[in-house]
């Protein structure tokens, strides 16, 4: 993924272990600890997806989501207690998926490249190629 994940979370180390999740397939995580950060970051660099949780300090999601939207990234929902009915919420809304916690590596990867997908410049490659 040449554009990187932006991993909106209060939680850093959460924010480590995704990076380590990811690290082997050459997908770059940087983490954001609030809605706050994240808007810098998103005027700042360029981001393929933004992973977000649905509760953050200084806001939520839904903050998120007018601006993935602008900037053409797609938003990835998660949550410790997410159900049917929350995904069917953020889907409906406008957010491309939802990941539930803890992670499990073989569903953040499928999500994330999924994601990743629908742009047309980006791309997830396998590391060493």
């Amino acid at each position: 993924m040449d554009r990187g994940v932006l991993f909106v979370t209060p939680f850093p180390q959460d924010g480590k272990d995704l990076a380590g999740m990811l690290n082997d397939i050459s997908i770059r995580v940087v983490h954001a600890a609030s809605l706050a950060e994240a808007e810098a970051q998103l005027k700042a660099k360029r981001f393929g997806v933004v992973l977000c949780e649905a509760n953050l300090v200084d806001g939520s999601w839904l903050d998120l989501l007018e601006l993935t939207r602008i900037k053409r990234i797609e938003l990835v929902v998660t949550d410790a207690f997410a159900d049917a009915r929350f995904w069917a919420t953020a889907i409906n809304l406008g957010a491309y998926d939802m990941l539930a916690q803890p992670f499990h590596l073989t569903e953040v990867r499928r999500v994330l490249a999924a994601a990743a997908r629908q742009l047309p410049t980006m791309e997830v490659r396998a590391a060493g190629s």
